[in-house]
């Protein structure tokens, strides 16, 4: 594994994931991270014009033009910092060898809130959604704390990211964020993106974040985008009273979601359901949240949504309730980094009471259901290339040395080979140039990196010993 130094940055690829660990001002910072994945916007970029299109009718320069007329301005206006890395970003694609603009970056960076909150909303247009009825859903996570659910009584957090496969493969990136102003931040990404989008992040500050998009949710305004609220609180937030502030100021209802934060500091963690004109805060030392899809605020769920899946086991919103539930019941005491990489890999089905690969258990595969048990015959097709493509950990000694513990391809580990897939089910052939092969991979410590100037070094442990590997200076073998 080579390192790649360039002034302000320096990335490496190790496991399926490129890491990239930058400093600076906002347009110095931006650069290193647009020329470090130049390559990997090359290939976004041909995904978004054909699957754009594909899926909604309209071509990807739309949606450009879009978040030129929507989103720009106020950017520019409210939040310059993040303007001008993005326009760093767009510099430092194009020195890589992939022209782009800062109205592309800006798109791209919030390519949720154009494709899957203006757009089915647009012109008072509440009709076209792709997937399950209202905005898609994904990911499942917990977040506990306390002598009563964890072994030390701090912090214990999981997550994976349950997408559809051809974009968000691209949220491989670890982003070691060290700005002029504010605090560090390490957080999953997708590729060239300010934010997390997947939405798992430590800071310097001592708070972990992660969330649950609520699915269905169908009222949009433009206001604040969702990309710099979220930022804005990653790199100013000091507690959990900041996140819920900077989360509501500005709130426009695009990615809504079940947010979880935690304040290693204290213990305390916090669950903020965020819809529009609703919101539901509550926080926790001793004791636990879940994310699975859906709000358990009733007004979030019955007036701000459709279709949600709260209480059908035969879709993946009500059985993750359930399973996420007896989950944190069956290791309650004893919750641990380990103990919740084997939570977010379970493949329990309590509506067939068995272990079986499909998409409503914890561990998503899409992909390997035949959706034949589902209730509403217009979801997600048989076999669809979606799914988890990760797994996350970290707990509150994790956290205070801004590291976490990934692990690329899905939670558990299962290969997804694209040419198999597509042979094996030929009404998705069509997605074979853009899909990637996710090989398995081990789970793997990605940490801050304190010294831009010597190289390092990556020993995997000896045969027997846990598959993680270290990838910082301080916790070299």
């Amino acid at each position: 594994m080579s390192t790649i130094r360039i002034k302000n940055g320096i990335s490496y690829d190790l496991n399926g994931w490129k890491y990239i660990s930058v400093k600076g001002n906002a347009s110095e910072r931006g650069y290193a991270y647009g020329y470090f994945v130049a390559k990997e916007f090359k290939e976004i970029q041909k995904m978004l014009n054909y699957i754009v299109y594909e899926d909604l009718g309209e071509k990807w320069p739309f949606f450009i033009d879009a978040g030129v007329k929507l989103l720009k301005d106020t950017i520019k206006d409210q939040f310059k910092e993040y303007y001008d890395e993005m326009e760093g970003i767009a510099k430092g694609i194009t020195a890589g060898g992939t022209p782009t603009t800062t109205d592309e970056i800006i798109a791209w960076n919030n390519y949720f809130t154009l494709t899957e909150y203006w757009f089915p909303t647009r012109d008072g247009n509440t009709g076209v959604r792709k997937g399950e009825g209202g905005a898609p859903d994904r990911c499942s996570a917990f977040m506990a704390t306390g002598k009563d659910y964890t072994e030390d009584g701090g912090i214990v957090v999981n997550h994976n990211n349950f997408s559809n496969f051809i974009d968000g493969q691209y949220a491989n990136v670890v982003v070691d964020m060290q700005c002029d102003n504010g605090c560090r931040m390490l957080y999953q990404a997708f590729a060239g993106w300010i934010w997390s989008g997947t939405d798992f992040f430590v800071t310097g500050n001592g708070i972990i974040g992660t969330e649950t998009t609520i699915g269905g949710f169908v009222p949009f305004e433009n206001n604040i985008p969702v990309s710099c609220r979220i930022r804005k609180a990653m790199q100013y937030g000091k507690n959990l009273d900041d996140y819920s502030k900077i989360l509501l100021d500005g709130n426009g209802g695009d990615y809504a979601n079940s947010w979880l934060f935690g304040d290693v500091n204290t213990n305390e963690i916090m669950r903020i359901e965020l819809g529009l004109k609703y919101h539901n805060i509550e926080k926790t030392k001793n004791g636990y949240f879940i994310g699975f899809n859906a709000a358990y605020d009733p007004r979030i769920r019955n007036l701000e949504c459709v279709d949600t899946g709260y209480d059908d086991i035969r879709r993946h919103q009500g059985s993750r309730r359930v399973r996420l539930e007896d989950l944190i019941q069956e290791h309650k005491g004893k919750i641990n980094i380990e103990i919740a990489k084997k939570i977010i890999s379970d493949h329990y089905d309590v509506y067939l009471n068995k272990i079986e690969l499909n998409s409503r258990t914890v561990c998503s595969h899409y992909d390997l259901d035949a959706r034949e048990y589902m209730s509403d015959p217009s979801r997600p097709k048989p076999y669809a290339p979606r799914g988890a493509i990760d797994g996350c950990v970290v707990d509150s000694k994790m956290a205070k040395k801004m590291s976490f513990e990934l692990r690329y391809g899905n939670s558990c580990g299962t290969p997804f080979l694209k040419n198999e897939f597509c042979d094996r089910n030929r009404q998705w052939a069509h997605l074979r140039e853009y899909l990637h092969d996710r090989p398995q991979q081990p789970w793997t410590v990605f940490s801050i990196t304190n010294d831009h100037k010597k190289s390092g070094t990556y020993k995997k442990r000896r045969k027997g010993k846990s598959s993680r590997q270290k990838t910082n200076k301080n916790e070299r073998e």
